[in-house]
């Protein structure tokens, strides 16, 4: 039995029971049912994750950023050139980044992982060397990545995970830094939705409408290049090969890990909805272990949260990517479980519950 295989035959299904008693608790809780909304069905999903009621606080938490390049940039879907993407991943293990920033202020810890950055990168501090290729193909062409590369790529992610829960980390956070890494999104996501190319794919990093129909027209191209959406169905893995990135596959094995791990995994934007779509074909009950930790402003991120499940914590129409978005939440996604930890029940409190009679 390979990683990938070892790795999905050891997710377990959400715990019924522990659920069970966390829907139970924060009925007991000294505050109206429901009152905290979302928050309350988020506490009830990682106590089924963690087997228990209180789960373990999802803290400290640990970003990984993957990056690498894509070949499809050569058709024009983007006006920046791919150098951008190895001198970003230089911004971030400067610290100059917003990830950086938004990491600083929840106390999340970088790393960033070359899966496929088309150039040689010298060792630093909080750089994980584990390249597979130099960038993919492009996938207008024929498929971006071979099937052992993308296979390898999702190893990559499911190590990562292991390395960095051994590390001490209670949470996981997904980044990425790929230019052109949208077309490689919306191709992956109009694959395991079966919706157009037009309603999912976005503006990325801002180009003009000239250059989105471009964007749109090329992953029309890729999809009936590759023959997706496939009628019959088609292998999560042989998708990932044909219109996805090295970063796909590496975050889609990421989100495998943390759920083998039974450690929660915040999902940033529009890269790591494709990618959680990808998780999910290989085992649907990995998405028990993620949280949608924000509402990307690319149409591809909504049509992807919709088709896992998720409900995004945070709306502020970002798009920047990195894991700026679900760092933001992070603080939400702790916020939940401490409220199982620390808020006073009822009778513990001495309060009356709304059905009390009155007190002599």
């Amino acid at each position: 039995m390979d990683l990938i295989e070892q790795t999905i035959a050891s997710i377990p299904p959400l715990d019924e029971a522990a659920m069970r008693d966390a829907r139970d608790h924060q009925a007991r809780l000294t505050k109206p049912p429901g009152s905290l909304g979302v928050l309350e069905e988020v506490s009830v999903r990682l106590a089924g994750l963690a087997g228990c009621c209180p789960p373990p606080m999802p803290e400290p938490a640990a970003v990984a950023v993957f990056a690498a390049d894509h070949g499809v940039h050569a058709q024009g879907v983007t006006p920046w050139p791919q150098e951008v993407t190895a001198q970003m991943v230089a911004n971030f293990l400067a610290g100059g980044a917003v990830v950086n920033a938004f990491a600083a202020q929840v106390g999340a810890g970088v790393s960033v992982v070359d899966i496929g950055v088309a150039a040689d990168l010298d060792a630093a501090p909080g750089l994980i060397r584990r390249k597979v290729a130099p960038g993919t193909a492009d996938l207008t062409r024929g498929p971006a990545m071979t099937d052992g590369e993308a296979r390898r790529a999702m190893e990559v992610g499911i190590e990562v995970a292991r390395d960095l829960v051994a590390e001490g980390a209670a949470c996981l956070v997904t980044g990425d830094m790929g230019i052109a890494n949208t077309t490689a999104s919306a191709a992956l996501i109009a694959a395991f939705t079966g919706l157009p190319p037009e309603r999912v794919t976005g503006r990325g990093t801002g180009i003009d409408d000239a250059t989105h129909a471009r964007k749109v027209e090329v992953v029309r191209t890729a999809l009936a290049l590759h023959g997706l959406p496939a009628e019959d169905g088609a292998d999560p893995l042989g998708v990932l090969a044909a219109v996805g990135g090295l970063e796909h596959a590496a975050i889609a094995g990421f989100v495998l890990g943390a759920a083998a791990l039974r450690v929660p995994v915040v999902l940033d934007g529009v890269i790591a909805g494709a990618a959680a779509l990808a998780a999910a074909a290989l085992c649907p009950r990995a998405i028990g272990a993620c949280v949608a930790g924000h509402r990307s402003a690319e149409p591809g991120h909504t049509a992807a949260v919709d088709a896992l499940g998720l409900r995004p914590l945070v709306d502020l129409e970002l798009r920047l990517g990195e894991g700026t978005g679900a760092l933001l939440a992070l603080p939400l996604v702790q916020g939940a479980v401490r409220v199982l930890h620390e808020v006073a029940t009822f009778d513990s409190a001495g309060v009356s519950g709304k059905d009390a009679g009155p007190r002599n």
